[in-house]
């Protein structure tokens, strides 16, 4: 569904991605780990047009991704993001900011748009909060408004750019649920992310990325339990806070 080769891209002389290769194939979760500056959110930039590339090609859908082409506005519909921070719009309702993309983007009639809404208010848990005002709730139920939002425009893809890390630790579990229903649902999606115990439960793969490179790709049990590259293997002894001693052991 998502093919990434050998990409390339630098703001001026500092080059974030150095050849980044990866597949994402239908129905996969992918989680992309690392330290922060290794990469990981300007690929999601990258795969969905919001920044431009110098060298290497992204194809979604089997089309090629150019930010330059009349077709990438057609591309950013079939695929879902979300950012660290929620962007809604402060003075519209609930409701309204998950209608606004297919009234707005899609054309679709508000009777319609309205009813999709509420359904995906009430997946995501806050079909009571749908007259609410973004400032009237938590940083962890906007999050999953802003998830509603995204899956209004009845994407194929989605692109989680740690959505957790602005989110106070109590409020990060009801956002990752909503998440590992969309993986159990089997939507393909691809996630930058700290949180190690979800990458573990629900991805088919995981890349490590560290200075615009992936590093170490496989399985979330080998990555995660049995990393082979000296580098993956200090970052998840500082993620998961074990002693530099320790051995990392595969999971059960």
């Amino acid at each position: 569904m998502i093919e990434i080769r050998d990409l390339h891209k630098r703001y001026g002389a500092h080059e974030v991605l150095k050849g980044v290769s990866l597949n994402v194939e239908a129905g996969q979760v992918v989680c992309l780990i690392g330290p922060s500056g290794s990469g990981k959110s300007t690929v999601l930039r990258c795969i969905n047009g919001l920044e431009t590339y110098e060298g290497g090609e992204i194809r979604a859908f089997g089309q090629p991704v150019d930010v330059r082409s009349p077709a990438i506005r057609q591309l950013r519909c079939r695929m879902g993001m979300v950012f660290q921070r929620f962007n809604l719009f402060a003075h519209r309702s609930v409701l309204d900011n998950v209608m606004e993309g297919p009234v707005h983007v899609l054309g679709q009639a508000r009777g319609p748009a309205r009813a999709l809404a509420l359904d995906l208010l009430d997946k995501v848990g806050l079909v009571d909060k749908a007259q609410a005002y973004p400032a009237q709730l938590s940083g962890g139920q906007q999050q999953r408004v802003a998830i509603a939002r995204a899956l209004a425009m009845k994407p194929e893809a989605m692109l989680f750019d740690e959505p957790t890390s602005a989110l106070d630790p109590e409020l990060v579990g009801d956002v990752l649920e909503v998440m590992r229903a969309l993986a159990r649902e089997g939507m393909t999606m691809i996630v930058v992310t700290h949180e190690m115990g979800f990458a573990r439960e629900v991805a088919d793969r995981v890349c490590f990325l560290h200075s615009g490179t992936i590093v170490e790709e496989g399985s979330s049990a080998q990555v995660l339990g049995a990393p082979r590259h000296a580098r993956t293997q200090d970052f998840l002894r500082r993620v998961l806070h074990q002693p530099a001693q320790a051995t990392l052991e595969p999971t059960p």
